[in-house]
């Protein structure tokens, strides 16, 4: 916890850790609390006021998912809108990824085809994203990034 104005006494440990090369998150938890209790809408538009920070339990997630070496990857059923998320360790290939859903998918795994969730967002589509040239097919060995969303072929 950190107080809501800068030059606290927080900020020599924040220093100090960043010198060393350590994941900190200052958390300045009364302000936190006062824009929990605003409306979404109003809380953000404060934020942005103050510099367009992120939630520090945002920011305190992607910390510890940096620390204990996590990515976040995406799947769904793309004609429902209908999505979810799913951990995997840094540097997990394809086939792992899809062994994280079920068994038979990593057993009988084809191919992945890859969009970033940016440009997902962006085209609005798997389509779209394959007619604009940014959905890759990959193998097996593909190296899931962060943000990936995938959808796995498999003869299973």
């Amino acid at each position: 916890n950190t107080g809501d104005e800068g030059g606290q006494p927080g900020d020599d440990l924040v220093a100090w850790a960043h010198a060393r090369g350590d994941e900190v998150v200052a958390v300045p938890a009364r302000l936190e609390a006062e824009l929990a209790e605003l409306d979404p809408d109003e809380a953000a538009l404060f934020r942005a006021e103050l510099g367009g920070a992120e939630p520090s339990l945002e920011r305190f997630i992607a910390a510890a998912y940096s620390v204990l070496g996590y990515i976040t990857f995406f799947t769904g059923d793309f004609k429902s809108s209908e999505s979810r998320a799913w951990q995997l360790p840094r540097g997990a290939t394809a086939k792992q990824a899809a062994g994280r859903i079920h068994t038979d998918i990593m057993t009988h795994f084809v191919r992945a085809e890859v969009v970033t969730w940016r440009d997902l967002v962006e085209l609005g589509s798997f389509h779209a994203a394959r007619d604009k040239g940014v959905l890759r097919v990959e193998g097996k060995d593909y190296v899931v990034q962060d943000g990936d969303v995938i959808n796995f072929r498999h003869t299973g």
